[in-house]
């Protein structure tokens, strides 16, 4: 019966349907019920139990919405705490898994890389911001262990590249072809905190964009006293 009046009505209530991405509210599903009764043949009244289930599917749908507003609630709570914890990381150096370096003029800010077992070659893959590659650096003969990588900030013929963002990813083979695990880790100082739409990010000094889920250790820089 709502669906032969929904299509009835079709100029009152299916603009209000679709203006809300064509979910059925549960204020439209009430004025729906309420102008089904009035609508209804006085010679052949809505049967009990079909009444019964359509209150139940109203009833249904309200508990749902009510649910989903307490979960948006909270996820928006839950975001305003995390910006409010990572307030407290402003001035510290941190540690985080990631692959970015900054390039400024002739230096470019190194990127940790660690190597689960040896490895016959490992290449490093340097991108821009608009995922070109842009450098290619081999290394053979590696133990496993931790590595700091430096890029002297050119590209394929040696010239320099642009100052800005870029990425390096490793790639590494042990002696019978076999890849090696390769784990990257950046570290910075954070200096702002920006909420995205999906996490908190810390922004370092040199420009960076660190995810807060991405952080690995926190230290507190050392302070320097001056004695008068």
């Amino acid at each position: 019966m709502i669906d032969q009046i929904l299509s009835q009505q079709g100029g009152f209530y299916g603009a209000e349907t679709k203006s809300a991405n064509d979910v059925l509210g549960k204020d439209a599903f009430l004025k729906l019920l309420v102008t089904q009764l009035q609508n209804q043949d006085p010679l052949n009244p809505l049967d009990d139990k079909e009444f019964i289930a359509q209150l139940a599917q109203f009833s249904s749908l309200e508990q749902m919405s009510n649910v989903a507003e307490g979960i948006n609630a909270l996820t928006n709570k839950t975001a305003q705490q995390d910006m409010m914890s990572a307030v407290g990381y402003i001035g510290k150096q941190i540690a985080a898994s990631g692959s970015s370096m900054t390039k400024v003029e002739n230096y470019a800010t190194p990127v940790y890389f660690t190597l689960k077992d040896a490895a016959a070659t490992v290449h490093a893959n340097i991108y821009d911001a608009n995922n070109n590659l842009v450098r290619t650096e081999k290394f053979t003969s590696m133990q496993a262990g931790e590595f700091e990588f430096s890029w002297d900030g050119t590209d394929y013929n040696g010239a320099p590249v642009d100052n800005g963002q870029y990425n390096v990813y490793f790639s590494a083979e042990s002696a019978t072809g076999k890849a090696v695990f390769v784990d990257t880790e950046v570290t910075g100082i954070v200096t702002a905190v920006e909420q995205g739409d999906d996490q908190t990010y810390f922004r370092l000094s040199d420009g960076r964009k660190i995810g807060f889920s991405d952080i690995k250790k926190v230290v507190q820089p050392a302070v320097t006293s001056t004695e008068s």
